[in-house]
């Protein structure tokens, strides 16, 4: 079979804001500024670095103008440090720290919008359509995510058409990129391939992204489907961190070392030093208090000391 698969391929590190969030301990700032600054110098070129949400629903991320503030004096320019915000008022303190991209989110399933953010997914994409217009208004980027697209801890599987209709709408709002998640992991490649070919009605291969849980161990499997197909760019996170604190049963998302050794070994380049990355993953596990979830740390780790 010949398949034609992307050069290269970019890479999203989520740890910081979707890989700390779920944790029960509240991480120092200063913890973080060092995790951000060891994905950075491993050759992360985008990365998720805090969300400006309700401290009373996400504690975690209670710190994330001081997080940016503390970043600021070391700030690249060829560095993309996004931002989660749910309404205006998280963008209007996103805004006074001058982001390079703002992220926006949907569900494919009705439940989990109900369960998440206390509104329908017309609703919601209601509530970020001034968001989208504030920000691409002053010239930050916005991309759009849609979470629970393979399956939803309320509903079970979801039908692709959901995933096309919530493409639909944040495309009509202004996201330049569209990130398809599987929030809780229960996806496999034929589903995963079937809901990027539901999105590609309304959004072109090089607006989707990859959003993918290893619950089941099939993140890497998915993310190979998705190459497959022609997807370039893929959220992951550093040492397996993550989860989601609103649906059940949500395992960490797939190990950055994981999908960089994976695509290094097919001949993708990354622009990562995995070596590098390893360490990165290293040190917020050992902070963690917690074994790191990549694969492939194990094993350069096991190889390091042998």
């Amino acid at each position: 079979m010949n398949i034609s698969y992307p050069d290269h391929v970019s890479i999203v590190d989520v740890s910081p804001r979707d890989g700390l969030q779920n944790e029960s301990m509240i991480v120092p700032t200063a913890v973080k500024q060092a995790l951000i600054t060891d994905l950075i110098d491993a050759g992360i070129k985008k990365l998720e670095a805090t969300s400006f949400v309700s401290p009373k629903w996400v504690p975690q991320m209670g710190d994330n103008g001081a997080l940016l503030e503390a970043l600021a004096p070391s700030r690249q320019s060829d560095i993309c440090y996004s931002v989660l915000v749910p309404n205006m008022r998280g963008f209007d303190n996103a805004i006074v720290h001058r982001p390079d991209e703002i992220v926006i989110f949907g569900s494919a399933s009705e439940t989990f919008s109900q369960k998440n953010i206390n509104c329908s997914i017309d609703e919601s994409i209601e509530r970020f359509a001034p968001v989208a217009a504030a920000a691409k208004a002053q010239g930050i980027k916005v991309r759009g995510v849609i979470s629970c697209t393979v399956g939803c801890p309320y509903e079970g599987e979801i039908d692709p058409s959901q995933v096309a209709y919530v493409t639909k709408r944040l495309v009509e709002i202004g996201s330049e990129q569209i990130g398809i998640a599987d929030t809780i992991g229960v996806g496999t490649p034929l589903k995963v391939q079937r809901v990027l070919q539901a999105a590609l009605e309304y959004a072109d291969i090089a607006m989707l992204s990859g959003h993918f849980h290893d619950t089941y161990g099939q993140a890497l499997s998915n993310t190979l489907a998705a190459l497959q197909m022609g997807v370039s760019e893929f959220d992951t996170s550093v040492a397996g961190l993550g989860g989601c604190p609103y649906a059940k049963g949500a395992t960490g998302n797939v190990a950055t070392e994981d999908v960089v050794y994976m695509l290094h070994g097919m001949g993708i380049s990354t622009g990562i030093d995995l070596e590098k990355l390893v360490i990165a993953g290293e040190r917020i596990s050992a902070f963690l208090g917690r074994a790191n979830g990549s694969n492939v740390a194990h094993a350069l780790i096991n190889k390091r000391q042998s």
